[in-house]
């Protein structure tokens, strides 16, 4: 028995669906789009008409997630990355379509601008999306279909997913950064901030920074902050200290306001699905091996 076309799950539909997800409104999908405000608005009501059940609810002109929607965004972002897999596995020619890619803020900052530009220059046809997170929301969102790959500090003493595939491209010397002029440190106890400026928990350097002051008898206090700047800021401002990649502070201007000393090195893997193969992410590697 042939199933009618109606019954069946359109790519097309399932891009349209979730850009009005993304943007929560279906003036701007469709402006992203590039397709008419009623053609967006037809095109989801036949979905929901396909799955019998409504997928956003309308509160005037916000679009907002049901639950049924937020279990079809999630195989919706899978069958479109899978999608978009299979074009590129079968497609002949240079590198090209679209490439996902996750990177820790330290790495986009201080290791992506070389790489990224030689990919452009040789593969103009490969169009990079790149996106920063900590190293675990990363990898949940590999895994997740809703990134192709990610560059990410694995935690030390956790074993490799066998779900992934990992590449060294890049090894971090992490300091330890204090005020200018902090005696030097011997050991955790000889810190004299009480607090340690961190990225959010998930990020891999902030659980290095706190293994490596575990031993201190009175325990560190901890200040969340969005950026490096913003923890290098707090650090020179001696109210605080910091885990940092050499290549971060290599980037500041004011690095005579602080002191550093090295606490470890560890790589910055190139990781993605086991079994996923494009030209794109083999011109990623090539560009990111070409730059160490």
């Amino acid at each position: 028995m042939v199933e009618s076309s109606s019954s069946l799950l359109d790519l097309a539909a399932l891009d349209i669906f979730r850009t009005v997800a993304a943007e929560g409104s279906v003036t701007r999908a469709a402006e992203r789009l590039g397709r008419v405000q009623s053609n967006v608005t037809t095109r989801v009501r036949q979905l929901e008409a396909d799955l019998g059940t409504p997928l956003f609810l309308r509160e005037g002109k916000r679009m907002a997630l049901t639950p049924e929607g937020q279990v079809l965004l999630g195989y919706t972002d899978r069958l479109l990355a899978l999608a978009e897999e299979a074009r590129q596995a079968v497609r002949p020619g240079p590198p090209g379509g679209r490439l996902r890619l996750g990177s820790m803020e330290s790495t986009a900052a201080s290791r992506l601008p070389v790489p990224l530009a030689r990919l452009h220059s040789q593969w103009p046809g490969v169009a990079l999306e790149l996106s920063t997170a900590p190293t675990r929301e990363l990898v949940e969102r590999l895994r997740a279909h809703a990134l192709d790959a990610v560059l990410v500090a694995w935690p030390p003493g956790q074993a490799p997913d066998p779900a992934l595939e990992t590449r060294p491209v890049f090894t971090e010397d992490l300091l330890l950064v204090l005020p200018a002029g902090h005696p030097v440190v011997a050991g955790p106890q000889d810190v004299q901030p009480g607090t340690l400026a961190v990225f959010e928990p998930g990020c891999t350097y902030r659980r290095i920074g706190q293994d490596w002051f575990a031993p201190r008898p009175q325990p560190m206090q901890v200040l969340e902050l969005g950026s490096y700047h913003a923890i290098l800021a707090c650090v020179a401002a001696g109210s605080c200290a910091g885990i940092v990649p050499r290549s971060v502070l290599a980037m500041t201007p004011h690095a005579e306001l602080l002191a550093h000393q090295p606490i470890t090195r560890i790589d910055t893997l190139l990781t993605w699905r086991k079994g996923y193969r494009s030209s794109a992410l083999d011109a990623l590697q090539q560009a990111l091996l070409s730059a160490v």
